[in-house]
């Protein structure tokens, strides 16, 4: 039986080479959304109380893991489950850039998000974001990403 790389047209085989050593390390970057200050504002349309529909939009700093100031988290959700959860897009902008992220928000636990696109340092960023509710009024955000090169 012939290895695979035999098979494999010398000019291919170096491009996949190249390709997979020119592949980053994915990085982690931990932010926290503080609502203490500023909550997100509910927007009730449709039936009174919760329902689907209901928009909640935010304006709220960004924190680092320390709790300094390192930007800001805006954006919107629209209640696609009562009592269980969001359908969420929003920006993280932080110094030289953004990371847009978009994804199902759970009312409670961890909610896993896609980060769909980025601007300035994070241009070509992918990958994806845990987001959790801290019960004190933040919110928990590690981003688990790449930039393409």
């Amino acid at each position: 039986m012939n290895p695979l790389y035999k098979k494999i047209p010398l000019p291919i085989f170096f491009t996949l080479l190249l390709a997979a050593c020119t592949q980053q390390n994915p990085q982690l970057l931990i932010t926290i959304a503080d609502a203490r200050n500023h909550p997100a504002q509910f927007i009730d349309t449709g039936e009174a109380g919760d329902s689907a529909g209901d928009i909640l939009v935010f304006d709220q700093p960004l924190l680092d893991k320390d709790k300094k100031t390192i930007g800001n988290n805006s954006g919107f959700c629209i209640r696609t489950r009562v009592a269980h959860s969001f359908q969420c897009q929003w920006t993280l902008t932080i110094d030289n850039g953004s990371i847009q992220v978009a994804g199902r928000e759970f009312d409670t636990g961890t909610s896993h998000i896609s980060i769909i696109g980025g601007t300035g340092k994070f241009a070509g960023i992918s990958g994806d974001m845990e987001s959790s509710n801290n019960n004190d009024g933040t919110f928990t955000q590690k981003l688990r990403y790449t930039i393409a090169q």
